[in-house]
C-alpha cells in the first residue's frame, strides 16, 4: 500500500490560500474607505465575535486583507503603512503569505494588542476597529497603554465594505445530544448556572463563546471546521429560560419543538434590543470581558445595566467531564488507537522507501480514520513535519510546501479526530532508519517529561502552572527546553483547545477531576528537526492518597521505542512504558488483525 492509493482528504485541504498579489489592491481600498470615515488606522483581528480558533470563511478578515491565515494575530492599515502582529508560532508563516513590501511583519506576544499600533499613525490620531470582534479587556487595556499617542474609535467593519463575494454566514444541521452522549440534562446545567448567577448577584449572564452555550443546552452542529459549533449567543435569565440567539433562517418550526422547555429562540438581529431593555430595567448583567464583544458591553453600559465582569461562568463546570462525557472519550479514543495502529504499521512499510510526502502522510492517516463511521472531522489540520519542518511548531503542510520525507529523518505528526464520541488530540514522532545521539538524547528528555506529568500525584488545589515544570525538568538538566505550553484542556465533542485550566505558566486555576488535558513536551532544533509526544489524560481524585489526584492516560498508541536512548530511563520510568504499551496491545490488539495485529505486537513489546 502507497500514499498514491489513498482517497483524497476530506476534513483537510491543503491549497494555498494566501495569495500577496492581492494585499496590495485591498490595501488601497480599505485606505479609500477610512479617508471617507475620517479614520486614520483600523483594526482588523483573527477574531471573530466568537473567539473561535476557527472561524467561518466570512469571518476570515485578516486572511482576505493580508493573506495571512495563522490562527492568531492582527493587523492595523494605516493611511500610509500597515502592520501585522504574530507571535512566535507564526514568525515563518506570516511573511511568506503577505506582502512584505507593503506590511510590516512583528513577532508579539498574545496577550493583548501591541501598543506599536500608535507607530501606524499620526500622534493623537483615531484608530478604528469594529466593536463586534475585540473584548472589552483588550480595548481597555490598549486604551491605557496608547494614552495620549492614539484614540480608539468604535466603528462599522470597513473590510466588509471591500469584500464584494465575502461567504454567507453558516447554517449547519443543529444536533440534539441524547442523554447517553451529554450526561446532564440542560435543565441540571442550568440550575447550577443559575445558582452561581445569583451567588455572583447576577441578574443575566450574557454568553458568546459557542462551547459554552454549546455545551450548556446539549447542541452541536457544524458551523466552523474542526469544532462541531453552532454559533450564536445567549442571555441566561436568574431563573426562567434562557434565550438562544441564531440567524432567522435556522429558527425553524422543528428546532423550536426540539429546544421546547430548554430554550426560547431570537433571531440575533434582536440580540441589540434585548440587551438594551436589560440595561433600561437596570439589571445586574455579567460578561466575560476576556470574550464577550465590546459591542455587548457597550450596549449595555449605554442602556443602564450594572456590569459585572466575570469569566464565563459555563467554562469550568464544563471542563469537569461527567461519567458519560469520559465514557465518550475513552470509546472515541479507542477507535482512534485502531486508525493509529493501521496507519503506524503502514507508515513503518513505506517510511524506509524515501517516497512519502507531508501531504501523503496526513492523506492516508485522515483515510484510516475515516474507516470509522462516527468519525465527521478532524480536531484541527494535522501538523505534518518531515524533518526540518517538524522544527516548526504549528507548521500547516500546503501544495507549495509539501516536502519528501528522507529515509533516516524523524518525522512529526500532531492530529486529532472529532468522533460523536469524544475529541482526540496525539503526537507520535516516528523514526525512518537511523537516528543521532543527540536526537535519541532528546526524544529521551522528552519521553521522560511526557511520563513525569503521567505518574504525577499531587494535592487537591494544586494549579497547572505548578506542575508544568516536571515536564521540563530533563531538558533543562541539559540546558535546552521548549516555548509552548505542556498542556491544554480538550473538550468533549467539542474543541480541542479548551480552558480554563491546563499545564502552562499560564495556568494558575487548580485542577480539578474530570478535566482532560493534553500532555505534550517537546523539543525543537531549528533547520533540523522537531520532537514532541503527546497523549491525552484526565484527572481523577486518587485512590491510593485521600485528598490528591492522579492522571489516567485516554490516548491508544505505541510510541515509538527505537528513538529512545535506553540508559536514559529509570527503571520507574521503564515500567511505565512496557506497562503502557501492554495496555494499548490489550485494549486495540483484538480490534485489528493480520499484518496490523503483527506491527502492533512488535511496536508494543517490552524494552
Amino acid at each position: 500500500m502507497t500514499a498514491q492509493t489513498f482517497a483524497p482528504t476530506v476534513f483537510q485541504s491543503f491549497e494555498e490560500k494566501a495569495d500577496p498579489k492581492n494585499v496590495a489592491p485591498r490595501l488601497s481600498a480599505l485606505r479609500g474607505e477610512l479617508t471617507k470615515a475620517g479614520l486614520d488606522a483600523f483594526l482588523i483581528p483573527r477574531a471573530d465575535a466568537h473567539r473561535g480558533e476557527s472561524v467561518p470563511p466570512g469571518e476570515a478578515r485578516l486572511a482576505y486583507v493580508t493573506g495571512f491565515t495563522g490562527s492568531a494575530g492582527i493587523a492595523i492599515v494605516g493611511s500610509k503603512k500597515a502592520g501585522l502582529f504574530v507571535d512566535s508560532r507564526y514568525t515563518l508563516q506570516a511573511p511568506a503569505q503577505t506582502d512584505t513590501k507593503k506590511i510590516t511583519v512583528h513577532e508579539f506576544l498574545q496577550t493583548g494588542i501591541s501598543d506599536e499600533v500608535a507607530a501606524y499613525v499620526p500622534k493623537g490620531g483615531r484608530i478604528g476597529f469594529d466593536p463586534w470582534l475585540h473584548t472589552p479587556g483588550e480595548i481597555r487595556d490598549l486604551s491605557n497603554r496608547l494614552g495620549s499617542r492614539a484614540t480608539l474609535v468604535p466603528s462599522e467593519n470597513f473590510v466588509d465594505r471591500i469584500w464584494p463575494d465575502r461567504p454567507a454566514p453558516p447554517a449547519s444541521t443543529i444536533e440534539l445530544l441524547g442523554h447517553n452522549r451529554a450526561g446532564k440534562t440542560p435543565a441540571d446545567k442550568l440550575a447550577e448556572l443559575q445558582a452561581s448567577l445569583a451567588a455572583d448577584q447576577a441578574d443575566a449572564a450574557v454568553l458568546t463563546l459557542p462551547e459554552s452555550i454549546n455545551w450548556l443546552l446539549n447542541i452541536r452542529g457544524r458551523d466552523v471546521p474542526n469544532t462541531p459549533f453552532v454559533l450564536g449567543y445567549a442571555v441566561v435569565p436568574k431563573s426562567g429560560l434562557p434565550t438562544l440567539f441564531l440567524d432567522g433562517g435556522r429558527i425553524t418550526p422543528e428546532l423550536t419543538r426540539a429546544l421546547d422547555g430548554i430554550a426560547k429562540l431570537a433571531k440575533t438581529s434582536t440580540l441589540e434590543a434585548a440587551l438594551a431593555r436589560l440595561g433600561k430595567g437596570a439589571k445586574a448583567v455579567l460578561i466575560d470581558p476576556a470574550s464577550a464583544p465590546e459591542a455587548v458591553a457597550a450596549t449595555l453600559r449605554m442602556a443602564g445595566a450594572k456590569l459585572i465582569e466575570k469569566r464565563d461562568p459555563v467554562l469550568l463546570p464544563k471542563s469537569r467531564k461527567n461519567g458519560a462525557e469520559l465514557a465518550g472519550m475513552r470509546e472515541a479514543h479507542k477507535l482512534d488507537g485502531v486508525a493509529l495502529a493501521k496507519f503506524l504499521a503502514w507508515f513503518d512499510d513505506n517510511a524506509p522507501s524515501g517516497t512519502l510526502t507531508e501531504i501523503g502522510i496526513v492523506t492516508a492517516l485522515e483515510a484510516f480514520r475515516r474507516e470509522e463511521e462516527t468519525c465527521v472531522d478532524a480536531s484541527f489540520d494535522t501538523i505534518s513535519g518531515a524533518g526540518a519542518n517538524g522544527a516548526i511548531v504549528h507548521y500547516r503542510v500546503t501544495t507549495k510546501t509539501d516536502r519528501t520525507l528522507a529515509a533516516g529523518e524523524i518525522m512529526l505528526l500532531d492530529s486529532g479526530a472529532q468522533y460523536l464520541a469524544g475529541t482526540t488530540d496525539i503526537t507520535r514522532t516516528m523514526s525512518t532508519g537511523s537516528s543521532t545521539p543527540e536526537q535519541r538524547d532528546r526524544f529521551t528528555r522528552v519521553l521522560k517529561g511526557m511520563i513525569a506529568i503521567s505518574t504525577a500525584r499531587f494535592p487537591k488545589g494544586t494549579s497547572g502552572a505548578q506542575i508544568d515544570v516536571l515536564a521540563r525538568q530533563f531538558l533543562w538538566q541539559a540546558g535546552v527546553t521548549y516555548n509552548h505550553g505542556t498542556g491544554h484542556g480538550v473538550g468533549a465533542f467539542l474543541s480541542v483547545h479548551e480552558g480554563p485550566t491546563g499545564i502552562a505558566p499560564r495556568y494558575t486555576l487548580p485542577l480539578e477531576a474530570g478535566s482532560v488535558l493534553s500532555n505534550e513536551p517537546g523539543y525543537y532544533k531549528t533547520g533540523e528537526y522537531g520532537i514532541r509526544i503527546e497523549n491525552l489524560i484526565v484527572i481523577h481524585d486518587s485512590a491510593m492518597a485521600p485528598g490528591f489526584f492522579d492522571f489516567e492516560t485516554l490516548t491508544l498508541a505505541p510510541i515509538d521505542t527505537r528513538l529512545i536512548d535506553k540508559t536514559l530511563l529509570t527503571d520507574a520510568e521503564r515500567d511505565w512504558l512496557n506497562a503502557y504499551h501492554q495496555r494499548v496491545l490489550k485494549e486495540i490488539g483484538p480490534l485489528v488483525k493480520g499484518k496490523v495485529k503483527d506491527w502492533l505486537k512488535q511496536a508494543t513489546a517490552a524494552i
